[in-house]
């Protein structure tokens, strides 16, 4: 059913009943049949790219949406409601931009952002590596200065759009000094050099397509570096609040879906010469569903609303996108009892939330990590 939504203007209102609209045209009749090929849909960026709904949150003179950041987590939240594949793929590439916009030269911003934020363009963001997840400042991939330019040479991994996207915002290692050492890199995906592993075998998110960029000494001009040199991790943190942020929103919508498919099912299904939602066990597990995702929403909003305000948000952040993400594993195991031997089954999708459900507890910094965020920043005082 649609969430009733307090929005804070009359477009924001029609940008959901849009976004909607697409969902339920374009993304709904096909997502079934997308997962189980795991086909990346492309066409499917490229209509949210002409809609306007890649890039909601930056600002309107540079090509973004111009959206409070309230408003493009809801109509990600929709997005994911649909489609989690192609929701966790419209946060990464807004994530890939933000260092272009926040620490882009003039001229790098004039130059590059038109196709990043216009929907021209897919990005990737190349962070993590097989030996550096959680841990930026373990990054090994090196980017050596030879004259004009770069040679980046290392292997990323977990790399969503991996093989697919027009551009790779990568970081990389330009000296030895830990943390301070790192550097932030615009590469363009025909770059020479550049190659991509076979995808990832998950256990979902099929149309997410996730794999290895091998940098195999890959130029990239001195003029493409982002920042300046050593600025590398400042720059890939400024952005992981946005990313949490993204990602408790998508998985809140998934939450939101299954939740939808076990109330409908609760409604049908009967047994013993009832509904199977009459029976109290049942119906309390649906309210506590319920109550889950209503307070992820809640919690999630919180954040955004203080983003929105110009605070800083990093503990928000990270507790959206703890509460939201532990919401979505439980609620879509619960959708799964719901529907019980059919649940399990692949002719209804809540066997696939589940599965998606897990790895929003382990991207954008596992939820351990997000405990560790919260209590160092409470006992900071």
């Amino acid at each position: 059913m649609p969430v009733d939504r307090l929005l804070p203007t009359a477009d924001a209102h029609d940008l959901i009943d849009l976004t909607r609209e697409i969902c339920d045209d374009r993304l709904r009749p096909v997502v079934d049949d997308a997962e189980a090929q795991a086909r990346f849909p492309r066409e499917i960026f490229d209509l949210l790219g002409r809609s306007g709904l890649l890039t909601l949150a930056y600002p309107e003179d540079i090509g973004g949406g111009g959206q409070d950041y309230e408003v493009y987590l809801q109509v990600l939240e929709e997005i994911a409601s649909a489609w989690m594949s192609v929701a966790v793929g419209v946060s990464v590439h807004s994530l890939t931009c933000n260092p272009v916009v926040a620490f882009g030269t003039a001229a790098q911003r004039d130059r590059l952002l038109p196709s990043m934020l216009g929907g021209a363009t897919l990005g990737a963001y190349c962070l993590s590596e097989p030996t550096a997840g959680s841990d930026v400042a373990g990054i090994s991939t090196r980017a050596i200065r030879d004259g004009e330019e770069y040679r980046l040479r290392g292997t990323k991994a977990w790399i969503s759009h991996a093989g697919h996207a027009d551009f790779y915002t990568v970081f990389a290692r330009t000296s030895d000094d830990g943390g301070r050492g790192l550097s932030c890199f615009h590469v363009p995906a025909d770059a020479p050099g550049l190659v991509f592993a076979a995808p990832e075998r998950k256990m979902g998110l099929d149309s997410d397509t996730v794999g290895q960029v091998i940098f195999e000494d890959v130029r990239v001009p001195a003029d493409d570096r982002i920042g300046a040199e050593g600025q590398g991790m400042g720059i890939a943190l400024s952005a992981l609040d946005a990313g949490r942020l993204g990602i408790a929103a998508a998985a809140t919508g998934l939450a939101q879906a299954a939740l939808d498919v076990a109330v409908r099912y609760a409604n049908e299904r009967e047994q013993f010469g009832r509904r199977i939602g009459e029976f109290q066990g049942l119906a309390f597990l649906l309210a506590d569903m319920e109550a889950a995702v209503a307070s992820a929403r809640a919690t999630y909003l919180h954040a955004a609303r203080l983003k929105d305000a110009g605070r800083s948000v990093g503990r928000q952040a990270s507790v959206a996108k703890l509460v939201c993400t532990d919401a979505a594993m439980r609620v879509t195991t619960d959708a799964v009892q719901v529907l019980g031997g059919a649940g399990y089954t692949k002719d209804f999708p809540v066997e696939r939330y589940m599965r998606e459900a897990k790895v929003t507890q382990i991207f954008e910094g596992t939820n351990q990590i997000q405990r560790l965020v919260i209590s160092r920043d409470l006992l900071r005082g």
